[in-house]
């Protein structure tokens, strides 16, 4: 059953269209990230689903009824911020069941939800401690907290991982990824971070200038993205995109270099750029490009290498035990099957039917 649904959603600002005919629909229990840089539109669609900011034309429905004109406290949604947004004031225990002060439940059905919310995060110990008393990542969980209990049929998150550190970010993350499935709740989130996207979501959305780009499982953003935008969006560190043409039966590169490309046509002089992720190409003393490594990166158990081949820079991996060094001269072979195809001048996939 699709419980969330946004039809040729619009959002202006007098004459500017910031956000383009946004068309999405989520089925419960689903968790969608929508992600994509700074100013692409993806918090503005959070904040009009929540009914936080006003639509300019197009339909969000919510459960089944259209709930453009609204009021956020009655779109059954929840919402949790970048700042945690928790009264310092106040114990967990009032701040998680502030979410109930207008419901018309008995002040044990209350207190019985705020308790059954505070084990599902285990912050059972801590109810009667004040957020000054809680570590970055135990406020964030106050402020779910008060969002679950209220039992709403979407939960939306605007970038709620933001302030923490690394570590404790990876941990919040976890900890979301474990309430989703405890929950079984729809959950919209947005973020700026694709490796947040990629971990949390069933579904991602990546957007760009106000509009959406791609939508599919982190498997297929991935492996499948639709243009050299996801295709360099999605992925640490991003896609080499290099000039290529057609050949017919594969494709030529910049340098000279021939390479088949099984299951796909090219007609001979196409302009095309050739896309291949750094984990795909293989170092060694001989390869397809040669060049010069002039940076390496140690990672642990693997290295990324930045190899200069005639003046175009390649990313690539190296064994994290017996990487190349800076100034060593290499190769880098690869095989046509890992190659992403993309339209010069569109930026559409080939495999993905581009024109």
């Amino acid at each position: 059953m699709t419980q969330l649904i946004l039809r040729d959603l619009v959002k202006r600002y007098g004459d500017t269209e910031v956000l383009h005919a946004i068309n999405l629909s989520v089925d419960q229990g689903e968790f969608v990230v929508l992600v994509g840089p700074s100013g692409c539109g993806k918090s503005t669609t959070l904040r009009m689903i929540a009914g936080l900011e006003e639509i300019s034309s197009g339909i969000i429905e919510i459960g089944g009824r259209v709930v453009n004109n609204l009021e956020p406290k009655d779109r059954n949604i929840a919402m949790v911020f970048q700042n945690y947004a928790i009264y310092p004031h106040m114990t967990v225990r009032r701040n998680i069941g502030f979410g109930l002060k207008t419901s018309k439940l008995s002040k044990p059905e209350k207190d019985a939800r705020i308790d059954e919310v505070a084990g599902i995060l285990g912050m059972t110990e801590y109810l009667e401690r004040k957020p000054a008393q809680l570590s970055g990542g135990q406020r964030q969980r106050v402020a779910i907290g008060r969002a679950m209990v209220r039992d709403p049929a979407v939960f939306l998150f605007d970038e709620p991982l933001s302030n923490l550190d690394a570590q404790l970010r990876t941990q919040m993350r976890l900890e979301i990824k474990k309430l989703h499935t405890r929950v079984g709740k729809m959950m919209i989130f947005v973020t700026h971070d694709q490796v947040e996207a990629m971990t949390l979501a069933d579904r991602i959305v990546i957007m760009k200038d106000g509009h959406i780009q791609q939508i599919g499982t982190p498997a297929q953003v991935y492996h499948e993205p639709a243009n050299t935008f996801v295709a360099q969006f999605i992925g640490a560190p991003q896609m080499n995109l290099l000039d290529a043409t057609g050949t017919g039966t594969g494709v030529r590169l910049w340098n000279g270099a021939e390479i088949a490309v099984p299951g796909i046509t090219l007609a001979p002089g196409r302009k095309l750029r050739f896309g291949i992720r750094p984990e795909d190409l293989t170092s060694g003393a001989e390869g397809l490009l040669s060049g010069t490594v002039t940076v390496a990166e140690p990672l642990g158990a693997e290295t990324l290498i930045y190899v200069d081949v005639g003046g175009v820079e390649v990313t690539a991996t190296a064994p994290g035990r017996t990487p190349p060094r800076a100034g060593d001269k290499i190769g880098l072979s690869l095989s046509g099957e890992a190659a992403h195809l993309f339209d010069a001048d569109s930026g559409l996939s080939l495999r993905a039917g581009g024109a």
